[in-house]
């Protein structure tokens, strides 16, 4: 359970006076119940993450919500990450592309963030990071690294096919005649071996094989994994969350083969095809970082980038943070990554990962 630091009523917009409080387990339902309405939540805001982090990594977390007249208005989950490499901190929300404050009214935003500067402050943590996906006009500042991409699906697979460019269509059917084939796993098994290989080549230390099977545990229907594969072997494989009428493919990677026979192609096709015939709306590919290979691979597909607002508010640290794998600082570590026996990178990743976020 969170501790909440004292803060004097802010009146609400309907002249209600607005309390912050630390999420409980009892708190879990009417707290869901606003993100699943409120417009700027997003899944990343949904209670069981706190469940995921606190099993899958040990962080402390400190869930807050704002409450006016009985009822929720106002949500910020906040975790305490603490690291020998990267530092202290306290992130909305590590292991999240979004995060940041979601609130109905000004005054349930205003304190809500008055009460995580003084969490921040009590803490003694270097910063203060909130991962907003729309722009807040306040004082903090922020860097402009990241952006998401989310368009908006047809109900006919076949017209968001024909949406995709030609240059990308031709790798999705490259992949259809290269006798691909697609299944929904019941395990994480499959996907574990594709994302692990993943991130080794791209020098990223992989995530502990537990924190997938709670993910699938805590959110149930709500996540998916599609494995593709060819004659029987694994190709590549992607874990989705689903929130509202959006579908998010979240984790996922393919083997060496996979480049060769288009296969990541065909399963992010297959995934928007799938999930266009069970209604959903957006397809949300997620974050990257400009300039990047996956920044370049998305907009082949036709989706523009959206700016992502990071901010900081900074307690020790006397600058914003910069854990980016474009930082100078972590080329070497990055370059002899990629050069580790996959085995190795497997068991020394997590140990590192649980501190990215």
């Amino acid at each position: 359970m969170s501790v909440v630091p004292a803060a004097s009523p802010f009146p609400g917009d309907g002249g209600e006076p607005v309390t912050v409080r630390g999420l409980t387990r009892e708190d879990r339902v009417r707290w869901d119940r606003f993100v699943e309405r409120c417009p700027q939540a997003t899944f990343c805001h949904l209670s069981g993450w706190q469940e995921v982090v606190e099993r899958a990594f040990g962080h402390r977390t400190h869930y807050l919500y704002a409450e006016s007249a009985g009822a929720v208005c106002g949500v910020l989950p906040l975790v305490e990450v603490k690291s020998l490499l990267f530092g202290h901190s306290l992130i909305s929300a590590p292991f999240c592309v979004y995060g940041g404050i979601a609130a109905e009214s000004e005054a349930g935003r205003k304190e809500l963030d008055s009460a995580a500067r003084q969490l921040a402050d009590r803490l003694g943590v270097d910063y203060l990071e909130f991962r907003n996906r729309d722009r807040r006009d306040t004082d903090l500042p922020g860097k402009d690294l990241y952006v998401t991409f989310r368009k908006e699906l047809d109900p006919d697979p076949e017209a968001n096919l024909k949406a995709v460019p030609r240059k990308q269509r031709a790798m999705i059917r490259k992949g259809i005649k290269a006798g691909l084939d697609s299944q929904i796993d019941d395990d994480v098994d499959r996907l574990y071996a594709a994302y692990a290989e993943s991130v080794r080549n791209l020098g990223t230390p992989v995530f502990p094989k537990r924190y997938f099977r709670i993910l699938r545990e805590v959110f149930g229907d709500k996540s998916e994994v599609l494995t593709v594969t060819r004659n029987g072997a694994l190709v590549s494989s992607v874990l989705s969350f689903y929130f509202r009428d959006e579908v998010l493919p979240y984790y996922g990677g393919g083997v060496w083969q996979a480049r060769e026979v288009k296969g990541n192609d065909f399963m992010y096709w297959e995934l928007m095809r799938r999930s266009c015939e069970r209604g959903v709306r957006v397809f949300d590919y997620g974050r990257s970082k400009v300039g990047t290979g996956s920044y370049s691979f998305k907009k082949n597909w036709g989706f523009e980038p959206q700016p992502l607002h990071y901010q900081y508010y900074l307690v020790r640290s006397s600058g914003i943070p910069d854990v980016s794998p474009k930082n100078p600082k972590y080329r070497l570590l990055i370059a002899t990554w990629k050069r580790l026996p996959l085995p190795v990178a497997n068991l020394l990743g997590p140990a590192i990962a649980k501190s990215v976020g």
